[in-house]
């Protein structure tokens, strides 16, 4: 953790030194058309949002709100969008596995970015029960988001040289509100008593927040939805439940309500009453409105829950 939190230090001090040194660098009034960025996530089209210039780029994303990117299965019509975009960007780390065959080919013949490529295998959670694979879940570790801001950012403006200082201030401003979340997290989590602090919810997507913010957690299915949870995981975390007396589960936008639901029937029917604490934003962002349709909103709105849900 100590080497994690220099080296991310090293990074951020370097973006805003360059920043300070230079300044800001106006666009030229020939500025050619926008670039076509097309992500896969919403919550990685915000992350390019944040460090890149409107004025440089469109960004749209394949997934809506609640769409489950571990199951989703591109159209046709998805992949006339990814060869006509101008720069693909991804999460990575096989979090879009049926989408990934096709970015990889995509890759020889325009930029397409993996968000979390910034080589730091360390930094990362093995993927339980997948051999030499990663936990894909990273923006649930606001220091490790920080980073994958920080390297995104350092793509664009090798991509923009001529506009490579404004992309550098924009990125390094909004590592800045991340660190910022990143303590109010810590704030609020610190309020649950510390015998509350396990986390159940439909899928196991939250261990990096679990590591970060110390916080057990404990999901009903494996890191991807694609895997079926057995009645052995229903009474496992059942019992659990029971014997730590936990106050709230909690279900996720992006996976079916049954999964929670009929694990709360499986702990009244041992007679503790455990609530539903709120829905969760995992793997996407809420609609627009929702108090969580941008990665930081989504993050408080998540804190909130929790926090509420446990104390």
């Amino acid at each position: 953790m100590i080497g994690q939190k220099r080296f991310l230090k090293t990074e951020v001090v370097l973006i805003l030194l360059v920043s300070f040194l230079f300044g800001s660098v106006s666009f030229a009034e020939n500025e050619p058309h926008k670039k076509r960025v097309l992500t896969t996530t919403g919550i990685v089209a915000d992350l390019v949002k944040n460090v890149v210039p409107s004025e440089l780029v469109e960004v749209e994303a394949l997934m809506g709100p609640g769409v489950d990117p571990h199951l989703y299965k591109p159209t046709h019509k998805d992949i006339s969008r990814l060869r006509n975009a101008d720069i693909i960007v991804y999460n990575g780390l096989t979090l879009e596995g049926k989408l990934e065959p096709i970015l990889s080919k995509l890759k020889k013949k325009k930029k397409v970015i993996a968000v979390t490529n910034f080589d730091r295998p360390d930094l990362l959670l093995a993927a339980k029960g997948y051999k030499d694979a990663f936990d894909p879940h990273i923006w649930f570790d606001l220091q490790l988001w920080s980073l994958a801001a920080i390297k995104t950012g350092s793509q664009f403006a090798t991509y923009f040289p001529n506009h490579s200082l404004e992309i550098i201030k924009q990125t390094s401003s909004y590592v800045g509100e991340i660190v910022a979340t990143d303590e109010w997290v810590k704030e609020q989590i610190s309020l649950i008593p510390k015998e509350q602090r396990v986390l159940v919810t439909a899928h196991d997507a939250f261990r990096y927040m679990g590591k970060r913010y110390g916080v057990e957690v404990r999901g009903l299915q494996g890191i991807s939805t694609a895997v079926d949870y057995g009645l052995r995981d229903v009474k496992e975390l059942s019992t659990l439940i029971f014997e730590r007396k936990l106050k709230a589960i909690f279900m996720e936008s992006s996976v079916s309500a049954k999964f929670i639901e009929s694990l709360q029937k499986s702990v009244q029917a041992r007679g503790h009453q455990v609530k539903i604490g709120g829905t969760l934003y995992s793997d996407a962002l809420g609609p627009a409105g929702s108090g969580a349709d941008t990665y930081l909103s989504m993050v408080r709105s998540n804190t909130e829950a929790i926090t509420k849900g446990l104390r």
